[in-house]
């Protein structure tokens, strides 16, 4: 049996971006939770955005000299397998140092270094895979670990079925409940309860084909009394001059709890942490793939919704045309916005946190 009073040691790895280092923050609140006096260790990607995110979430992290294999020729990729040795290597130390009692791999070539060395040393293993389409770290692991959670179904096509269990994917405790809060978003955002609002999030660093379809199409918006609250990322410069009435653009939307309690309609990348929290806080949504991810992964994540009739798809080289006109079409359709609502919440899973951690629980107990 676990004795939540033992002080047990977590180590932690997975980043490169949003979608990979959310899930793992959440899962180290479920710990936390879970086993008061647990001490856990972050393993990220030297001079990725987990060395930021994951201290401001209250947690120390160590960076790895790793990054990417890039599908171009580059000559960075001379780098690629000497970074790989010396992530390992590095991994193995910081192992003999910390003494985990358990490895937790949430994707990105961190994880891999990471979760490889903790096989090594025989400890207890658990990667989580956010998306329907897996990715090659999460692939490439997947004999030598002994449990992977995962969000969506049929993923004995890339894994082991024995070894499955299907979690979701852990969103933000503030997403929980978003419902009472539109009086309060309105204000904070600066926009009117009495007209009906876009909420646009390209990712945090934003999405270039949706802020060009944006801007390109504003004044539609204020030709139909529909308002935007449009999150830019923080490379789009072009928006820094807008100025128009009933459009707040913000860089980066830190208040996301506010932002869903007032969107009417939401324009979206499809990330596998987007899609979760659009579950859980029931938004009809338009998603617009980002063409620019490992094996087309978000399209296939869209797809697992549009199915469902829980979105609607729109490809990247078709959003300029008719992106805008779209979502203006579905603002009016209140019909249509309450069947993407009902069919987008049968994805919810808002207990996933305590779902890995479960498992993280068992396979230690198991050892």
């Amino acid at each position: 049996m676990i004795d939540v009073n033992k002080k047990y040691k977590v180590v932690i790895s997975g980043g490169g971006t949003g979608g990979h280092i959310y899930p793992a923050v959440a899962v180290a609140q479920g710990l936390q939770r879970k086993l008061p006096h647990v001490e856990i260790l972050f393993v990220g990607a030297e001079d990725r955005m987990e060395m930021e995110k994951v201290p401001k979430a209250g947690y120390k992290i160590i960076g790895l000299w790793i990054s990417g294999f890039q599908r171009s020729l580059s000559p960075k990729n001379l780098l690629f397998p000497f970074k790989v040795i010396s992530s390992v290597i590095k991994s193995l130390s910081i192992i003999k140092e910390f003494k985990p009692d358990v490895a937790i791999g949430f994707g990105g070539y961190a994880s891999g270094a990471m979760l490889y060395a903790a096989t090594i040393k025989k400890l207890p293993t658990v990667i989580h895979e956010q998306n329907s389409y897996a990715g090659i770290t999460n692939k490439i692991l997947k004999n030598r670990v002994d449990t992977i959670c995962v969000a969506y179904d049929n993923m004995n096509k890339f894994f082991p079925e024995r070894k499955l269990v299907k979690t979701g994917n852990p969103i933000r405790q503030d997403l929980m409940q978003v419902d009472g809060l539109r009086a309060e978003a309105f204000t904070h955002f600066n926009l009117s309860p009495n007209l009906k609002t876009v909420l646009v999030i390209g990712g945090s660093l934003g999405a270039r084909t949706i802020n060009e379809s944006m801007l390109k199409n504003l004044n539609k918006f204020s030709e139909n009394n529909v308002q935007l609250l449009w999150q830019t990322g923080k490379n789009f410069a072009e928006a820094n001059h807008v100025s128009q009435t009933g459009v707040n653009v913000q860089q980066f939307i830190y208040e996301m709890n506010l932002a869903y309690a007032i969107a009417d309609v939401v324009i979206s990348r499809a990330g596998a942490l987007s899609i979760a929290e659009l579950a859980q806080v029931k938004k009809p949504v338009i998603l617009v793939p980002s063409p620019n991810v490992a094996e087309d992964h978000q399209t296939k994540n869209a797809m697992a919704l549009v199915e469902r009739e829980a979105a609607i798809l729109i490809k990247d080289s078709d959003a300029k045309q008719i992106l805008v006109d779209e979502c203006i079409a579905l603002v009016k359709n209140e019909a249509k916005q309450v069947q993407l609502k009902n069919n987008i919440a049968t994805f919810s899973m808002p207990d996933a946190a305590d779902r890995i951690v479960t498992e993280i629980l068992r396979v230690i107990e198991e050892r």
